[in-house]
């Protein structure tokens, strides 16, 4: 009888370590819970200071358990998306934005006044080929231009003195703006088709204030979307 006991102890000792194993688990994700909610208000509040606008925000906190970052008062990655955003004015498909090294006061998941300040922040915009065409023909004043994507890459398509083109262009970021590499037009083309083309393409596409500030770093063709790139330094959210 002697040695049943000693196992019983053990088991009954190994049953409650697993139940407050447990327990810490729920707590640590009930927490987590409200703060990603938290969070996610004022992103949102904060994006609107920069007419950003969505049909849904969402937080999610990363790193090794919550609780013990929230201890430290500072969190590794913090994602931010925001679903089918607009900037001003220009619908988005897609915005995720990462957030690394974020200082969260444990004030301010009571809802008491503090700041959130971020290490550093990339952003993720995903447009529609023709939203990004409507920016390009205010930029270039090349009327009826579309965008489309063929085969993994952005194509060009306009018409210039009842002529019609179609041509694969290479979008690449310089100085901010996106400009757009003319890939070979048709022999068919005329010269001074090619010529208008070529020049009022050369003036490149200015994008309008980006989420949060952020300076655009990249552009790239993803299926059937074009994918901006973006980063942000020092950024704050006020609660």
């Amino acid at each position: 009888m002697s040695s049943r006991r000693p196992r019983r102890w053990f088991r009954r000792l190994v049953v409650t370590l697993v139940v407050l194993a447990v327990l810490a688990i729920v707590v640590d994700r009930a927490a987590a819970y409200v703060a990603e909610n938290q969070l996610a208000s004022m992103a949102e509040q904060e994006a609107k200071q920069y007419d950003v606008r969505s049909a849904g925000t969402s937080v999610k906190i990363g790193g090794f358990g919550f609780l013990p970052q929230l201890v430290k008062e500072d969190f590794s990655k913090v994602t931010l998306t925001m679903e089918k955003p607009t900037f001003s004015g220009v619908p988005g498909e897609d915005l995720k934005v990462e957030l690394q090294d974020v200082h969260v006061p444990r004030s301010l998941l009571t809802q008491q006044s503090g700041a959130v300040t971020v290490a550093a922040t990339d952003l993720r915009l995903q447009l529609s080929p023709r939203e990004l065409a409507r920016l390009a023909v205010k930029s270039t004043g090349l009327e009826g231009l579309s965008f489309v994507v063929v085969d993994g890459k952005l194509h060009a398509k306009a018409s210039i003195r009842g002529i019609a083109f179609d041509v694969p262009i290479l979008p690449q970021v310089q100085q901010g703006k996106v400009m757009l590499g003319l890939g070979e037009l048709s022999d068919s083309i005329p010269s001074y088709v090619r010529e208008a083309v070529q020049n009022q393409l050369a003036q490149g596409v200015t994008l309008p204030e980006l989420p949060f500030g952020a300076q655009l770093t990249g552009i790239s063709v993803v299926d059937n979307s074009v994918v901006l790139t973006a980063a942000v330094k020092d950024l704050k959210f006020n609660a």
